[in-house]
């Protein structure tokens, strides 16, 4: 990607039902009020996805106030959409805004996205299929005491209960001999030195947000998020595919079965997108550097001041 460190981008992160998307809109009109044409780009992981427009929270045509979103619906279902595999995609719409000299405005609540993007990947090559099929079908219990030995640095890290997470670090040091923390140094491909970043990390106060994910959840439903996941399971997608696994997805899916009431489904998965924010809270208070900007908004995302956090952005 042919960039200089002049070429901007904003970033808008935090927790999911923050106010994200209205602060990026905020932003492209701000930037188009001084004569700059701005592009939103998301970096959501369940937003990417076209089957997920009601659930994921997409922002509809109104909400996108006519300024132009990418990426947004852009995978589908059927196709799981990796952090490598969206970073790429985001580059190349990145790359193409400053091309035409518009700003890229990325907004989106997964950190592993941004990290990617950012900071690169590591080159892992393709785990052998004798290793992973060894792998996952140990039992949980012994899988986490096999990587205690061969690889203590990355159990340590791990919660023994993460199975995804301890199955990876395992077939991965079993079928290149490498740990997983080693290959990380080697990390390739991003272009957190190839840009001039003006990022802003939203945490509002934790109450006020779990309200809003709770009258969220119900408001979906309103506007078809029942006839979303029915259509989702007609099509008979595994259901280990991300989009299946969405938040709200799987307690939906149980009710439209019939094991499980509308008030349970309701709690379940209100509970489950608490769960969600406040993984991502902990994300975002222990990843990104400790100079990125952050703002605590109490009541409302519109207190915040766009014009005093991109006050830089928007003087060039």
């Amino acid at each position: 990607m042919s960039v200089t460190p002049e070429n901007p981008l904003a970033l808008i992160a935090g927790p999911t039902a923050s106010g994200k998307s209205a602060v990026a809109v905020a932003l492209a009109n701000r930037l188009a009020a001084a004569g700059r044409r701005a592009v939103i780009i998301n970096a959501d992981s369940a937003q990417v996805y076209a089957d997920l427009s009601v659930l994921s929270a997409r922002p509809t045509v109104a909400e996108m106030g006519g300024i132009e979103h990418r990426l947004f619906g852009a995978w589908d279902g059927a196709q799981a959409c990796s952090a490598a595999a969206w970073a790429a995609r985001a580059k190349a719409e990145i790359a193409a805004c400053h091309a035409t000299g518009a700003v890229p405005i990325l907004v989106g609540g997964t950190g592993l996205y941004l990290k990617v993007l950012l900071e690169g990947i590591a080159p892992i090559p393709e785990i052998e299929p004798a290793v992973r099929a060894a792998v996952r079908s140990l039992p949980e219990d012994a899988a986490y005491k096999l990587l205690q030995l061969e690889d203590p640095l990355r159990a340590a890290a791990l919660d023994p209960g993460d199975r995804q997470r301890i199955a990876r670090a395992l077939e991965v040091k079993r079928s290149t001999g490498v740990t997983l923390a080693d290959w990380q140094l080697a990390k390739a491909g991003g272009i957190g030195e190839e840009v001039t970043l003006y990022p802003l990390i939203i945490e509002p106060e934790r109450a006020w947000l779990y309200e809003r994910c709770d009258a969220r959840f119900e408001a979906m439903l309103d506007a078809g998020a029942l006839g979303e996941v029915e259509a989702l399971l007609a099509r008979g997608l595994d259901a280990d595919l991300p989009v299946m696994r969405a938040i709200g997805a799987p307690e939906i899916a149980a009710f439209l079965a019939g094991t499980m009431n509308r008030e349970t489904m309701i709690a379940n998965a209100q509970q489950a997108t608490r769960n969600y924010a406040k993984r991502q809270f902990t994300w975002f208070r222990r990843q990104p550097p400790p100079e990125w900007p952050r703002t605590h908004p109490t009541w409302d995302y519109d207190s915040i001041d766009i014009e005093s956090h991109f006050a830089l952005l928007l003087r060039k």
